[in-house]
């Protein structure tokens, strides 16, 4: 009898288009096309501009700091390994310790929190739920070193002082936003969003996927 590894893999990132809602102000996804197959020409070849938080995306520290690292020069292991999905959905307009605490018992150091019913990927709302400062303290001493949230920030649409991100930049940890996590159900998982390395920008796009813990199967 040999045992095998039998292993599922949910993909958590949105479909990036023109559709993709962004943050008031920033700048949408616009592809054009500087090459077209045809009989002068071998290959197509487009231009792509967007807001590297376009999308499933981890910002940077540069993003809420002067003096923060940008993301390619970000090491990738707290983007890679074991992490719990979370449901919290209506939780609004925060999350805070009470909500989440009741989840942490032997909790890996990333955390998903899924807080919408169906994620917004085709519309920008304003009242998505964010997390509680307090929170973000919370969870560091618990040795958390990443979040992720199915909202387009840690912190509310309207906040000013961002004190969510400044609280995880105390405490030097990192963030995933605008994850899609409708079908994924509450547990246990390997986490996989690696950020590109561009070395001056606030923030990468990723392909967030999840992946089942490994199951022995015998054969």
């Amino acid at each position: 009898m040999k045992a095998i590894m039998s292993q599922m893999l949910w993909d958590i990132s949105p479909p990036i288009s023109a559709a993709s809602p962004v943050f008031p102000g920033d700048t949408p996804y616009s592809q054009r096309w500087s090459a077209r197959l045809s009989a002068d020409c071998p290959v197509n070849v487009s231009a792509i501009t967007l807001s590297p938080h376009v999308g499933a995306h981890a910002d940077a520290p540069l993003h809420y700091s002067a003096e923060g690292l940008p993301v390619g020069k970000l090491p990738l292991e707290p983007f890679l390994g074991p992490c719990r999905v979370i449901h919290m959905p209506g939780t609004q307009p925060l999350i805070c310790i009470a909500d989440i605490a009741p989840h942490m018992h032997q909790a890996p150091p990333r955390i998903l929190v899924r807080t919408c019913i169906k994620a917004p990927v085709d519309a920008w709302i304003d009242d998505f739920s964010a997390f509680a400062p307090e929170t973000i303290h919370y969870l560091a001493d618990l040795g958390v070193l990443l979040i992720g949230i199915d909202t387009p920030s840690i912190d509310p649409a309207s906040s000013k002082t961002l004190d969510s991100h400044q609280a995880v930049r105390q405490h030097d940890m990192r963030v995933l936003e605008n994850l899609v996590l409708d079908n994924v159900p509450a547990g246990d998982y390997e986490l996989i969003a690696l950020p590109l390395a561009l070395i001056h920008a606030d923030a990468s796009p990723v392909r967030a996927v999840l992946r089942s813990l490994p199951t022995p199967v015998s054969s």
